[in-house]
């Protein structure tokens, strides 16, 4: 059956077709899109022309002081699966876990990329190493920290992608050796001010939506809070959002997580959950469309804040 996803690009439908994603697929994978940045129904048909036109945006990937976690959890991302989102919706010009080229090859990728007269997207995963000049950290003989200075201000626009890119991360926590720094503080001297897309990992809809949000609005920047997150995504705190909420009203507290109470799904505030100061869309997304932490029977820990690995342990004691 042929089906008319087809907005624009040649071959759109054909690749979606032989992926076993139907145009009914499709669009509700865009209107789950348009419902994670709080847009109207009807948007879908706006975000499927944007992921369907002929125009791919180049996107330039850096690495840095990371687990890779954050590509990962993009990874398995599913309706659309990551190659049908590369094939189709973006130009991955440069990803050093998923690219084929590597050594000299993959520098000269990158070189392309960058100097591109049709600019480029650029994510960033991975905190920053700055002490000593940056040398903890070092990619084809050359600093994190030197290559995201040369790469990152040419950029139309810049993701920082999950907690280490955004604020650090694990390598921020104390003592913090190496002087890693999320994109922003690190880059602050050449004016960078990235969109923030925290999580540990970040759920791949967030970052979906944000690069949505740059092709339906003519690479304009989406509202951000104080600390450079889309409120769109991070404007309520996981607390609000809970399912356990309705037990937190009522005083019912999970003593254990082996208890008959955890088991009926009371709160898990007893047990560490740092929902309350914890701002992000976990529960109304899901990861893979499928479970959160909370609801796994999990407290949150508060991976979308600014420096949680110090300041929300220990995590499994009462906030």
């Amino acid at each position: 059956m042929k089906f008319a996803v087809g907005l624009g690009k040649p071959g759109a439908e054909e690749r979606l077709e032989k992926s076993g994603i139907s145009r009914r697929d499709f669009m509700k994978f865009c209107s789950t899109i348009a419902a994670v940045m709080g847009m109207e129904a009807s948007f879908a048909n706006k975000i499927a022309l944007a992921m369907t036109s002929p125009k791919r945006p180049s996107v330039v990937w850096l690495h840095n002081a990371e687990c890779t976690g954050c590509s990962e959890s993009i990874l398995r991302a599913v309706r659309p699966f990551i190659d049908d989102l590369i094939l189709d919706t973006i130009s991955l010009d440069y990803h050093e876990t998923i690219m084929a080229a590597a050594g000299h090859k993959a520098e000269e990728a990158l070189h392309q990329a960058i100097s591109s007269p049709n600019g480029f997207l650029c994510v960033v995963e991975g905190g920053i190493p700055t002490k000593d000049n940056g040398i903890y950290g070092k990619v084809a003989g050359r600093t994190m920290l030197e290559i995201c200075s040369e790469v990152v201000p040419k950029a139309i626009a810049t993701i920082s992608y999950g907690t280490c890119a955004t604020y650090g991360g694990v390598q921020a926590a104390k003592p913090n050796p190496t002087g890693a720094l999320g994109v922003n503080d690190a880059l602050k001297h050449l004016g960078v001010n990235s969109v923030n897309i925290p999580g540990c990992p970040p759920n791949p809809y967030n970052l979906v939506g944000t690069i949505v949000h740059l092709l339906t609005h003519n690479l304009a920047i989406p509202e951000m809070d104080e600390i450079n997150r889309p409120i769109m995504f991070y404007g309520e705190t996981v607390h609000e959002q809970c399912e356990r909420l309705p037990h937190y009203e009522a005083g019912e507290f999970a003593p254990s997580f082996d208890s008959e109470e955890a088991r009926k799904g009371w709160c898990l505030a007893k047990l560490g959950c740092k929902g309350p100061t914890t701002y992000n869309n976990c529960p109304k997304v899901l990861f893979n469309q499928t479970n959160w932490p909370v609801k796994a029977g999990h407290p949150c820990i508060g991976c979308s804040e600014p420096d949680f690995w110090d300041s929300a342990s220990p995590f499994y004691e009462e906030a």
